[in-house]
């Protein structure tokens, strides 16, 4: 069956467009290479709630104070949901709280863990994340690059609300004349909150399903036993089994679609085929490193410390998933793991 075809247009960075009556989508402009994030303002009575708020930057907040401004954000703002606690999402969400005393709606993990990041601003980096890196093959330049850069998750956030309102899994929260369903997923962050209305047959996804890329999964130092993978897989299936295939997808990143269920498959799909380049791989004794060019469709360069670092975080995910499965084993010799297939 052909998707509907959407009905309006793409935003320009620092505009909005009405996607239906009550919803309104804000594309904010983003100071990285991903350059923008999509936003959303819902109906909510007396006012309109927003649904994630874009990066703490001085252009970000430029668009704020335009867009509220004017009809139809010149109401009251009610309350602020978060997704999840990366800067692009939560960045602004103290900032815009504070202005209109409105409360911060989030799952708890993702409150607790931009906590816990935010105590790092200005801290050496920890020993542990420095053998997590050293085991994965980082050579000293690049660590020395992640020295540099360690710390600053900060100052990308305004400072956080001192309390919240919390999101969970199959919550019902009611925003203006509608239900929204909360569908929570892991894997990309710990408690990732997507929002799905029946009545209007809409899907927030955040950063949990993109149209166009797939988010990153990553191991961290902080919990380098993790499993995110197995937690991404989950997500994928819980969404699948919650929200019907006839929804319009309302991502962080890119543009709206339908097509929600094949999008999920391809998702699925396009990992399966990466974790089999893996294991065909790891035929030999490979680092963390060694594994990019199985994983990743182009260079991975050491100089660009945060790619490089998120590739680390990715594939030592894979090599994770792989590894709790019986797969795959680690060997550590002189201070560097080497991962094989049994």
């Amino acid at each position: 069956m052909q998707a509907p075809t959407l009905s309006f247009p793409v935003p320009a960075p620092g505009e909005m467009v009405a996607i239906q009556a009550g919803v309104q989508w804000i594309r904010l402009p983003l100071p990285y290479k991903l350059n923008h994030i999509n936003v959303w303002a819902l109906d909510d009575g007396d006012g309109w709630a927003l649904v994630d708020s874009g990066t703490r930057h001085e252009d970000t907040a430029a668009v704020w104070e335009k867009l509220t401004s004017a009809p139809p954000l010149n109401r009251p703002l009610t309350r602020i949901f978060v997704t999840h606690m990366h800067p692009d999402h939560v960045g602004l969400a103290g900032w815009l709280g504070r202005k209109n005393d409105a409360r911060l709606w989030i799952t708890r993990s993702e409150y607790m863990g931009c906590r816990v990041l935010l105590s790092d601003t200005n801290r050496d980096v920890p020993q542990e994340a420095l053998t997590f890196l050293q085991q994965a093959g980082w050579g000293r330049a690049a660590i020395e690059g992640y020295r540099a850069r360690f710390g600053t998750f900060g100052k990308h956030i305004y400072a956080l609300p001192d309390s919240f309102v919390r999101l969970q899994d199959g919550q019902l929260v009611r925003i203006g004349q509608h239900d929204w369903q909360v569908v929570t997923g892991g894997g990309h962050s710990p408690e990732h909150a997507c929002l799905y209305c029946p009545e209007l047959k809409l899907f927030i996804s955040g950063d949990q399903v993109l149209p166009r890329i797939s988010s990153n999964v990553s191991v961290h130092p902080l919990e380098p036993e993790a499993d995110p993978m197995a937690e991404w897989y989950e997500s994928l299936d819980r969404i699948q089994s919650r929200v019907p295939e006839d929804v319009l997808v309302l991502p962080a990143h890119h543009d709206c679609f339908y097509g929600l269920h094949d999008r999920l498959n391809a998702l699925r799909n396009g990992q399966h085929e990466a974790l089999a380049r893996l294991r065909e791989t790891l035929k030999n004794p490979q680092r963390v490193v060694d594994t990019f060019v199985a994983l990743f469709k182009r260079p991975i360069l050491e100089a660009d410390v945060q790619h490089f670092g998120l590739a680390t975080g990715e594939a030592t995910a894979c090599l994770n998933y792989l590894m709790y499965r019986g797969e795959v084993t680690r060997e550590l010799s002189a201070g560097i793991a080497w991962y094989r297939l049994r």
